[in-house]
């Protein structure tokens, strides 16, 4: 269990997110189409997993935005944005935001995700959502980076996040 805090408060997660060098875990999470992806639907290109709670925050939306802006300048890269929002909520959000470069999932179907990956909140208000997360997987699905964002209400390092895509 990893802790966290939600607005100052201590939170835990279910466990660690992957190490660096491992496989990144199999997911399968539904599309704003309704279709289910894995992993193997993004072969080949480095993968960066925004994890976040809820594309309805100020936080994960502010996230969600300026990981849309950098992919733009990014080759062979493709950004995942995970939560537990409806897909018709994250394609909403994404028409409302002018958001065209990122691809949203959902655990709509399937909860194994945040389990998977660790970031699964165990406890707190926010419980049974993800927390807030940066997965970076390369072309052969291998872990490059992670971050976890200790603060709930902060958005990630988004430097470091693109220095380590640089290395990929």
């Amino acid at each position: 269990m990893a802790q966290i805090t939600f607005k100052g408060n201590p939170v835990h997660t279910n466990g660690q997110l992957p190490a660096e060098g491992e496989k990144a875990p199999d997911f399968t999470l539904t599309r704003e189409d309704m279709s289910d992806v894995g992993l193997a639907d993004f072969a080949g290109r480095t993968k960066i997993l925004n994890i976040v709670p809820s594309l309805d925050t100020s936080v994960c939306a502010a996230s969600a935005k300026r990981f849309n802006e950098e992919v733009k300048k990014l080759d062979n890269t493709v950004v995942l944005t995970v939560s537990a929002d409806l897909p018709f909520a994250q394609k909403r959000f994404c028409e409302t935001e002018k958001i065209d470069s990122v691809v949203t999932l959902s655990q709509l179907r399937n909860r194994e995700f945040g389990r998977r990956y660790g970031i699964e909140q165990a406890d707190g208000p926010l419980a049974g959502l993800l927390g807030r997360a940066v997965v970076v997987v390369d072309g052969n699905d291998t872990v490059r980076y992670t971050q976890l964002v200790p603060e709930i209400a902060q958005e990630p390092d988004y430097d470091a996040v693109l220095a380590a895509v640089s290395k990929v």
